[in-house]
């Protein structure tokens, strides 16, 4: 008996060990509520008043040289919401900041991961032709989607079994070219008299519009002999060959398109697919703030590896909450104002301003959203490196998990749950 009791006055005296946490792991309060601090955009207050980097008591003037363009631009740099931290991968590039490249007929400039490093799977370019004016016929290693920005141009391809392509390619309308295939691109004046612009997407991030394959590039580096034997033809019909690439020229507008499509008959026919789509002649989808409309290969079949969603959101609407499971978003911004802020994991969050003209990027299962914060409806293109457009929406996630389990983690009432939307409402 004595043993007994022995032994257990030495269990008691050791369970405040034995219960203690064990060496480097400690148990975690549950943090306070998250901050009601007031985090509005500043882009209306700055456009009046000389931006100031203060948000509420945080901050102070600035007594130094000031950028107030910029600033004016980007206020959720200069007056972070208190809701940002740590670090992100910078998330924009205005393209009024890529060199332009110019020339008779044209210019072009480009977005590739020199500018925005994080972008390693999209390069984008703006480009720009005059009516008549050609990118030269030319082929590269990444496959080439394009969005037509302002008026109409005339594409021409050519697979490896033979077949073409010609087509004409409206406001709104796509293109697609395989990696590797020949084409061109020449500005008509039918929609506007003096060309047009439009955006070309690349997938890969290190693809750069100076490092093309072009014709008269690679025919200047050919013998004039081994041209000859090549097109069967006398070595004299070369002696006016350009000695150096054209890139974009100046030229007359082609015919009509039927006189240029019967001009180059193929014994071999059409591409089984075509190059071009329709966008423009796709109705919207309504919801409630916008609209979307999404074209990936389950709709523009040859398009494999670039698929988008233009949207428009109005004032004061936001594209809800939401990531992209395995691939990252490249953006660009067709019109008005807009604010995202990136989640990136491990505590980082990071607010960016982007308008008209600018390119954003998200990397793959960043949650963000994005913001109309101007007064005019605004215009987006999210364009991804994929067969098919894919998401993930916050809001729907929840309202399709055991409330709960998600009362829980956000300590929400039950008629707060019972509202979520359990299909994706994409803008509100």
């Amino acid at each position: 008996m004595l043993i007994g009791t022995i032994s257990f006055a030495l269990l008691a005296a050791a369970l405040p060990a034995l219960c203690a946490p064990t060496a480097g792991l400690s148990i975690r309060a549950t943090p306070p509520p998250a901050s009601n601090d007031p985090n509005d955009s500043f882009l209306s207050l700055f456009q009046s008043e000389t931006p100031e980097p203060i948000r509420g008591a945080a901050g102070a003037a600035l007594l130094g040289p000031q950028n107030i363009p910029l600033d004016r631009q980007n206020p959720d740099f200069l007056a972070p919401p208190s809701t940002d931290s740590g670090s992100v991968p910078n998330a924009k590039w205005p393209l009024s900041l890529s060199h332009n490249r110019i020339q008779e007929g044209g210019w072009g400039r480009q977005q590739t991961v020199s500018d925005l490093p994080a972008a390693t799977k999209i390069a984008g370019v703006n480009m720009r032709l005059k009516a008549g004016a050609i990118r030269e016929l030319h082929w590269h290693t990444a496959a080439e989607w394009a969005y037509m920005i302002s008026g109409n141009a005339r594409i021409t391809a050519v697979n490896s079994d033979g077949q073409n392509y010609i087509a004409d390619v409206n406001p709104g309308d796509l293109w697609y070219f395989p990696a590797g295939i020949p084409h061109s691109i020449q500005g008509l004046n039918e929609v506007n008299e003096d060309g047009c612009e439009f955006l070309l997407v690349f997938d890969n991030g290190s693809f750069s519009e100076d490092s093309t394959f072009m014709l008269t590039e690679w025919l200047a580096h050919v013998p004039k002999e081994v041209l000859a034997k090549n097109f069967q033809t006398d070595i004299s019909a070369f002696d006016h060959i350009p000695s150096d690439q054209l890139w974009i020229f100046p030229s007359a507008v082609p015919p009509s398109l039927d006189e240029d499509q019967s001009s180059a008959v193929s014994p071999y026919g059409n591409v089984p697919e075509p190059f071009t789509f329709p966008a423009s002649k796709v109705n919207a989808t309504a919801v409630e703030g916008g609209s979307v409309k999404v074209i990936d290969s389950r709709t523009f079949k040859v398009s494999k590896t670039i698929a988008v969603a233009e949207l428009t959101i109005e004032v004061g609407g936001i594209r809800e909450l939401h990531w992209h499971p395995t691939e990252p978003e490249w953006s660009y911004f067709l019109e008005g104002n807009a604010r995202m802020t990136l989640y990136a994991a491990a505590g980082n969050a990071r607010t960016f301003d982007y308008q008209a003209g600018d390119v954003g990027y998200v990397p793959p299962s960043f949650g963000h959203y994005i913001e109309n914060i101007g007064n005019t409806t605004l215009r987006v293109l999210e364009i991804f490196n994929s067969d098919k457009y894919e998401d993930i929406s916050l809001t729907q996630w929840l309202a399709l998990t055991p409330p709960e389990l998600v009362k829980a983690h956000l300590s929400l009432s039950d008629d707060t749950i019972s509202k979520f939307n359990k299909t994706k409402a994409l803008i509100v």
